[in-house]
């Protein structure tokens, strides 16, 4: 599905076909969603040679009509990892929208990312996502209706407002991890069990996608905020260093987050640790208290004939008591030692 508008005349027109929307004055920005020849552009699918197939349906007209490459689109559509590359022509932005699967739990569901490739022309905007995003569609509303204007500030300062929304969705996603951190801590303290070491597990699985998604990103970013691009004029380079800060800070609370896990998961190991020892200690006590009565009950249970002790009449009384006076000595002794 393809959308478009052009900020032409004090407002934002929107246009059904590309060409249209291309050659009207102003700022364009066309919106590629579940492009239909995504399929064409899969990694499998290259020659020996190492080419790539063309695109073809909605892609392959945009592409055809803003000069764009091949190889981008494939980046987009074969989910690389987050990248900027600048050219003549434009300049390229491949970021991920980070979520937690819908109806999934966090600490189950790792974070599933969409690409959403950004490409900025000197008077025009691209971008594709592959199975919609809201970030997109968020910044499409805003430019459609309510902040037509925003739209006149240039395809880069466009570009921006999308990045930008992707960005603050991680802030999103590390406040939900940062709620679910702060539950597995209080779980360690007071409650401990098995099921505590599989949900630290998860978070730090989760805590590293968002790292794979935060790092590259951040870097992307950097290229398009220092000048290196010639599609993004000055006044929107500092826009683009302010998504560069706050990339910054989610890898600093990324990091922070996965330091919490790990001495989450310290906690838990030194408190398991600790029970452990503990019940040892007290098995250790009671085997330490019966093994003088062992003692005495097989000295008195050899079968010998000659063992004056076994004619005494209070022979057993007395045995008796002096197994539970040694006992209550041993169990004396180990409650002062702090055993007990």
């Amino acid at each position: 599905m393809i959308r478009a508008m052009s900020y032409t005349d004090g407002e934002a027109a929107t246009f059904e076909a590309v060409t249209a929307a291309a050659e009207a004055p102003g700022t364009t920005w066309v919106w590629v969603d579940s492009p239909d020849g995504g399929a064409a552009l899969d990694r499998d699918d290259r020659t020996a040679t190492g080419a790539v197939p063309e695109p073809t349906g909605d892609i392959a007209t945009v592409t055809e009509r803003f000069g764009i490459h091949p190889l981008h689109v494939e980046d987009v559509l074969g989910d690389a990892r987050p990248k900027s590359e600048l050219l003549e022509e434009y300049a390229f932005l491949l970021v991920k929208a980070a979520r937690f699967r819908v109806g999934e739990t966090t600490f189950l569901e790792e974070i599933r990312t969409d690409p959403v490739g950004v490409f900025v022309g000197d008077d025009w905007l691209v971008t594709v996502t592959v199975d919609g995003d809201a970030a997109v569609e968020a910044v499409w509303n805003r430019l459609a209706d309510a902040d037509r204007r925003a739209l006149a500030r240039g395809p880069d300062f466009a570009g921006y407002l999308v990045v930008d929304r992707v960005v603050d969705g991680y802030f999103r996603l590390l406040e939900e991890l940062e709620d679910d951190i702060e539950t597995v801590e209080e779980r360690v303290i007071e409650a401990p069990d098995p099921d505590t070491l599989a949900v630290i597990n998860d978070l730090r699985r989760e805590l590293l996608s968002v790292r794979r998604v935060v790092w590259p990103t951040r870097d992307a970013v950097n290229a398009l905020s220092r000048g290196d691009a010639d599609q993004v004029a000055d006044g929107s380079e500092k826009y683009y260093r302010d998504v560069y800060d706050h990339l910054v800070q989610l890898v600093e609370l990324t990091e922070t987050y996965r330091d919490l896990t790990a001495g989450a998961r310290d906690i838990y190991l030194n408190t398991l640790s600790q029970s452990t020892n503990e019940v040892m200690r007290r098995l250790t006590v009671v085997a330490t208290i019966l093994l003088p009565l062992t003692f005495v009950a097989g000295v008195f249970g050899m079968n010998f004939e000659s063992m004056p002790e076994l004619g005494w009449p209070y022979a057993y009384h007395a045995t008796m008591l002096g197994m539970a006076g040694i006992a209550l000595v041993l169990v004396a002794y180990f409650r002062r030692e702090g055993w007990l």
